[in-house]
C-alpha cells in the first residue's frame, strides 16, 4: 500500500477469503465484436480481499504501544465478511466501494482505506441434460485461469462522508501463445547483441491490465451498468493477438490498448503490462509439421503502457484502417 499520510501510519488484514453464493450476475453492458461475453454467473461469487487503513491516530499505538484506537485486524475480517451479506451490487469493484465507505462511517477517527480483491472464480461445470449438455446449477469448478481484480481508495469529505480517491478495474493471469505470425526484428545490433533476429517466431506472454473509468459509477454503483468485464478484455487481447502481424511484444499491447478503448467509450484509461516467456526450442517433431520446446531460463523481458483516451485520439487514426482489414 503507498501510503499518503504524512506520517506513513497505516496497518490493515491482508488474504481475507470471501465467499457468497446465489449472488447478483454481472452483465456485459457494452457488447463488443471480439468477445461473446453477455455476463460473468455469480451463483458463487468469490474474492481475496486487503484491507489497510490510514490515519494520524493510530500514531499513539506505534509510538506508544497504546491501542485504545486499534481497530483488530480479525475485527476488519469479520467487517469485509458481514459486509459481503449485505451488498446489494453485482461487481467487485462495488463490494469493495460498499464496504469502504462503511467502515469510514463506522470509524470516524479512520482517515482513508484501501481495498485491492482478487476474484476467486467459480465456473459451472458442464453435465448431462434433456437436450445434451447443461451448466450445472450445483456444481462448481474453482477454476486457475486469469481473474479479475480490483482496487481502490476511499477518504473523507470535509463533512465526514466518504469519497472515492481513485479505483482500477483489471485482469491478472492471462497467459497467451501464438505459435507464428510473430517476429521481431530490426533492433539495435552491437557488441552487446546476441539474440538472433527472428521473422517468424512462436510468442508466449504472461499479460495484466488495469483500467479507469470516466465516471467511477460506471463499475460501482449498483447497477454497475458501465462495467467492462475482465473477460471482455481477456477476449479483445486474444483477438488482436490473433489478428495482428506481431512485430513485438510492445507492438502488440500497444494496440490491445487502443481497441479496447475505442470498444468502450465509457474507459477514461488503460495499463497493461506483458512478460515475454517465449518458450526454448529443442527440436522439430520426426514430420516435420512442429516443434518441441520447454519452458526458458530467466530472466524474462518486460513491457509496459498507459494509454488515455486522449492517447488514442492522437494515435489511433495512424492504424484504424489496418485493424478492422485484419479483421
Amino acid at each position: 500500500m503507498e501510503s499518503h499520510s504524512p506520517l506513513g501510519i497505516y496497518y490493515g488484514k491482508d488474504d481475507v477469503y470471501v465467499y457468497r453464493t446465489c449472488h447478483t450476475p454481472l452483465h456485459a453492458w457494452t457488447p463488443i465484436h471480439e468477445s461473446p461475453v453477455e455476463f460473468r454467473d455469480q451463483t458463487v461469487f468469490g474474492a481475496r480481499v486487503r484491507m489497510a487503513v490510514e490515519g494520524d491516530a493510530f500514531l499513539p499505538s506505534f509510538r506508544d504501544g497504546d491501542n485504545r484506537d486499534v481497530i483488530a485486524t480479525d475485527s476488519m475480517k469479520n467487517f469485509l465478511l458481514r459486509h459481503a451479506a449485505l451488498y446489494e451490487g453485482p461487481s467487485l469493484d462495488g463490494y469493495l466501494a460498499f464496504a469502504g465507505g462503511r467502515l469510514l462511517e463506522t470509524y470516524p477517527h479512520v482517515r482513508a482505506v484501501e481495498l485491492y480483491a482478487d476474484e476467486q472464480a467459480f465456473r459451472p461445470v458442464p453435465v448431462p441434460g434433456a437436450e445434451g449438455f447443461e451448466d450445472s446449477t450445483l456444481v462448481f469448478l474453482h477454476s486457475r485461469n486469469e481473474w479479475s481484480t480490483a482496487e481502490l481508495r476511499m477518504e473523507r469529505h470535509p463533512d465526514g462522508s466518504p469519497f472515492v480517491v481513485w479505483h482500477r478495474s483489471g485482469l491478472d493471469g492471462l497467459h497467451l501463445i501464438k505459435i507464428r505470425g510473430n517476429s521481431f526484428v530490426g533492433y539495435i545490433r552491437d557488441e552487446y547483441t546476441t539474440l538472433p533476429e527472428d521473422s517468424n517466431r512462436p510468442l508466449y506472454v504472461f499479460l495484466s491490465a488495469r483500467w479507469t473509468y470516466v465516471d467511477p459509477l460506471s463499475a460501482l454503483s449498483n447497477q454497475a451498468t458501465g462495467y467492462v468485464l475482465a473477460e471482455q478484455i481477456r477476449d479483445l487481447a486474444g483477438a488482436v493477438f490473433h489478428a495482428l502481424d506481431t512485430r513485438s511484444i510492445q507492438h502488440l499491447i500497444h494496440r490491445i490498448c487502443a481497441l479496447a478503448l475505442v470498444r468502450f467509450p465509457q474507459l477514461e484509461s488503460i495499463t497493461f503490462q506483458s512478460q515475454n516467456r517465449t518458450w526454448e526450442r529443442i527440436v522439430e517433431t520426426a514430420d516435420g509439421r512442429g516443434q518441441v520446446y520447454t519452458e526458458p531460463r530467466p530472466p524474462f523481458g518486460f513491457q509496459g503502457i498507459t494509454m488515455t483516451r486522449a492517447d488514442l485520439a492522437e494515435q489511433w487514426p495512424h492504424f484504424e484502417a489496418e485493424w478492422e482489414t485484419a479483421t
